[in-house]
């Protein structure tokens, strides 16, 4: 069955992180992978891939209101068997933090280092090419310079990268990483093993914390959520009971005007805002339990 990849000039970064994000948001039909790359000094490209042809006319038109720096849309048609392969080989690795993001075409390139995380895009959510795993990746971070976490959950983890992450970073945490779509834990199962860490992070199908093992894992003392806000503010008073005193929540996963509702949200069951990350329109808060 043959995919439509949809591509997208941007003048700069800025213009090509605003339109990486809106085709992030529109969903019909919903994207398979969007990516965002340099394609000369300066100038990059934003493609996007779909099981079936998007309507153009309401993409443009959404387009045009993120202002200059962004050509027209364009869509052709990808023979199912190369897709990946087309879309691999323009991604570059990614830093983020001390992590160092990279698909297998970069394998032989940057080698066994214990700061390196291999993840392909595909069918599963986060490849460090869209700016809410990147947050989510400079919290993590940060935060495991100065801490430690016995117990970790990657709730809505895709393809694992953000429990990779954190057992990279942390060696003797008890990582637990959770999705409802059965194809992402299968792809995050097969990335943890990939990535030398399947023996400490645990993958499993489950929606919200709705999980006999989560509920006998809490309370956890990092929990990182990538997911769209209006789970986030569902999961506020959940997210409460299931973290220990003092524990820490990283929400990413919404733009930077959604960011004041999640955080309302969070703030009224009982956590405070350790700090905010911003990145070309999308938002990930850290806050802790108080």
């Amino acid at each position: 069955m043959p995919l439509f990849k949809l591509r997208i000039a941007a003048a700069d970064l800025p213009a090509g992180i605003r339109a990486e994000g809106l085709l992030l948001q529109i969903g019909t039909p919903e994207a398979i992978a969007v990516t965002l790359f340099e394609d000369a000094p300066g100038r990059f490209v934003v493609e996007a891939y779909y099981p079936r042809a998007p309507t153009l006319a309401p993409i443009a038109q959404a387009l045009s209101a993120l202002g200059a720096g962004l050509g027209r849309p364009a869509l052709e048609e990808v023979a199912d068997a190369n897709w990946v392969a087309l879309s691999q080989c323009s991604l570059p690795p990614i830093r983020a933090g001390r992590f160092l993001v990279h698909g297998s075409h970069d394998r032989a390139r940057i080698g066994l280092r214990n700061t390196a995380i291999e993840i392909e895009a595909g069918e599963a959510f986060g490849t460090a090419h869209n700016a809410t795993t990147v947050l989510c990746l400079e919290a993590i971070d940060r935060l495991t310079r100065g801490r430690s976490f016995a117990r970790v959950l990657d709730l809505g983890c895709g393809t694992g990268i953000l429990a990779i992450a954190v057992a990279r970073a942390q060696p003797a945490a008890q990582v637990l990483a959770s999705d409802s779509d059965r194809l992402a834990t299968a792809i995050a199962r097969a990335n943890a093993r990939l990535n030398r860490v399947g023996r400490r992070v645990r993958v499993i199908d489950a929606a919200s914390f709705d999980h006999a093992l989560l509920r006998a894992a809490a309370p956890f003392d990092l929990v990182l959520a990538n997911i769209l806000p209006g789970a986030l503010i569902k999961l506020a008073p959940h997210m409460r009971r299931r973290i220990r005193p003092g524990g820490i929540a990283v929400l990413s996963g919404m733009l930077n005007h959604q960011a004041r509702e999640v955080g309302a949200s969070y703030r009224a069951a009982g956590l405070r805002l350790l700090e905010r990350l911003s990145r070309g329109g999308w938002t990930a808060l850290a806050l802790a339990r108080r």
